[in-house]
């Protein structure tokens, strides 16, 4: 599609792409509806040197629709929807680090996410993204017909994870479709993650521990993937219903920080 307002520059075929031409704290509804058929065509959007403040960035989310509460990260600010995204040489574990969908385990997981980094390392700390159109695209026909239906639990356990911080909330369990239709767009992703989720309902365990890491083997495939260096205060902003991510932590020990906002979703439905 053509844009009147935007320019957007794709990163791959099937996922990703930089947008110019817009300072996202300053654009009208016209600029945003753009911005938002954008954001279903390519998954993830990029946004380089932006000016936002927490209320510009809280704002933002809002555009999407009603913010989501993370269960037990720290924040920034006094106000739980602005998640903080911080690593130092004295952390001891990185934001974000294995492939994952934010919150599945949720009963209606985050639709969106939308994160600023405004600390870079000299080198390194960059974030991938993979499409899970494609991961579901590309599982063979027999093994789509078996998992159409079928279900999968996934489980949040925060226990100490976040150090001394006290949680929100309770740590969230869901049963969610493995098949998830998008509400938006009408496509079927693959709604498995490493990060959250624990069995496949019906399966006994072995067969189901098999088949779960042969799926979260399958959505590590590069031909599914984007890739983003961050410079200070870019914005990317994720469809958390049709995506994974994972953070790379190679730049200990230096310091990467940033603010997460994200945007309460719907319940997942199968296709």
């Amino acid at each position: 599609m053509g844009y009147r307002f935007i320019e957007v520059d794709p990163l791959t075929p099937r996922i990703g792409a930089t947008v110019s031409g817009v300072q996202l704290a300053e654009m009208n509804d016209d600029v945003f509806e753009e911005i938002h058929a954008a954001w279903l065509k390519h998954l993830v959007l990029f946004f380089r040197d932006q000016k936002l403040s927490h209320e510009a960035h809280l704002a933002l989310g809002r555009r999407f629709g009603e913010l989501h509460i993370h269960p037990a990260a720290p924040y920034e600010g006094g106000d739980p929807a602005l998640m903080k995204i911080y690593t130092d040489a004295n952390s001891h574990r990185n934001n974000g680090e294995g492939w994952h969908s934010d919150v599945s385990a949720d009963e209606c997981p985050p639709m969106a996410s939308i994160l600023q980094i405004h600390q870079t390392p000299s080198s390194g700390g960059d974030t991938l993204w993979a499409s899970m159109y494609e991961a579901w695209d590309h599982l063979s026909e027999p093994m789509r017909a078996f998992l159409a239906d079928r279900q999968a639990l996934h489980v949040a356990d925060y226990t100490g994870y976040y150090g001394a911080h006290s949680p929100q909330r309770e740590s969230p369990r869901s049963l969610h479709p493995i098949a998830r239709k998008h509400p938006e767009t009408g496509r079927t992703a693959l709604f498995v993650n490493s990060g959250f989720t624990k069995r496949i309902d019906g399966l006994d365990r072995e067969e189901s521990s098999s088949l779960l890491r042969m799926l979260f083997e399958h959505v590590k495939n590069p031909n599914f993937q984007c890739r983003f260096r961050w410079t200070p205060n870019a914005v990317a902003i994720w469809d958390n219903r049709c995506t994974q991510h994972m953070a790379v932590w190679d730049y200990y020990p230096e310091t990467r920080h940033g603010i997460r906002v994200t945007v309460k979703g719907d319940r997942p439905v199968s296709q």
